[in-house]
């Protein structure tokens, strides 16, 4: 599939989902109550953790094997741990562990996140220089006309 058509596509359905997500989130903000108790709250946060350590053990196990998932891993754990950090801090404002809260997330998550970033980040660059030669080579190898058979 070219990836014009397919940029034509994506790029306005995202924006609109984007634009179309602010009226709800000013209808939340207006219509949620400012307190909220429920029964779930060790199961919403175990499972978050879980998921979190997924991704840094499936940027782990991507790492050994060299594998193209590393990037979408890295990325992916590094953007949990970013959330794990947000909500800490504001769940925890004007708590009596708020200070630790900023601490893990200024020590721990976030570093840790800016780590996770920079490996996706690298990985598509390290890509990128391994393929450049590949490709130069590919196009050198079918410009040359082929040698003359004996």
């Amino acid at each position: 599939m070219d990836t014009v058509p397919l940029r034509r596509v994506i790029a306005p359905f995202f924006a609109l989902a984007g634009l179309a997500l602010l009226p709800w989130t000013l209808w939340l903000t207006m219509s949620l109550p400012s307190h909220h108790e429920t029964g779930n709250w060790k199961t919403v946060w175990a499972g978050f953790d879980l998921g979190e350590a997924a991704a840094l053990i499936a940027t782990a196990a991507a790492a050994l094997r060299r594998s193209p998932w590393l990037g979408p891993a890295a990325a992916i754990a590094g953007t949990l741990l970013c959330v794990d950090a947000w909500f800490d801090i504001t769940l925890e404002a004007g708590g009596k562990h708020l200070l630790s809260a900023v601490l893990e997330a200024a020590f721990v998550e976030l570093p840790l996140a800016a780590i996770c970033f920079w490996v996706a980040r690298d990985v598509e660059r390290a890509l990128e220089r391994a393929v450049r030669p590949w490709r130069r080579a590919v196009v050198r190898a079918l410009a040359e006309p082929p040698a003359p058979s004996e």
